[in-house]
């Protein structure tokens, strides 16, 4: 009688392969989600440049020297796209601060600040902002949004 011959893998090589696995997802999954946030802070930057160059666009045309008081007003005027125009995009929240005056005396502000500030869906590690005079700050704290223009001009400068 000839002996059937079983072909398969063993139990151990089988946990040694569920082990390698899980050691590659533990190196790649933390990289993955900070490449995520990296992305996301990128989105934000570009958002907020998007949102000054409407503001003047705005100022410009329909404001009769005022900028708009809100995302759904640049919205309306087809300056931004309605993701942005919703005040949430890539885990961003997205808002206009106190604006006021018209022409040379007319001021705004806009802030991005991450929808999740902490723990393993934190979306940003930074909040990125801006004013009439198309300056880009950034802050790490997040612990709050910033609320006025006074607020945003406390943050740093992005690239110093």
């Amino acid at each position: 009688m000839k002996n059937k011959r079983q072909d398969g893998f063993s139990l151990i090589e089988l946990l040694i392969v569920v082990a390698i696995i899980g050691i590659i997802a533990a190196i790649a999954i933390p990289n993955l989600m900070a490449s995520r946030r990296a992305a996301n802070e990128g989105s934000a930057q570009s958002a907020i440049r998007t949102i000054h160059s409407a503001q003047v666009v705005y100022q410009n045309t329909g404001g009769a020297g005022a900028y708009a008081a809100d995302l759904n007003t640049l919205q309306t005027e087809r300056l931004i796209d309605v993701s942005l125009g919703s005040g949430t995009k890539s885990g961003y929240e997205f808002e206009i601060v106190e604006q006021g005056g018209t022409g040379a005396g007319a001021v705004f502000g806009a802030y991005a600040f991450p929808a999740i500030t902490s723990g393993v869906q934190q979306t940003g590690t930074r909040a990125f902002a801006t004013t009439e005079d198309g300056i880009m700050y950034v802050g790490t704290d997040l612990s709050a949004a910033p609320a006025t223009i006074s607020d945003i001009r406390n943050l740093n400068i992005l690239g110093n």
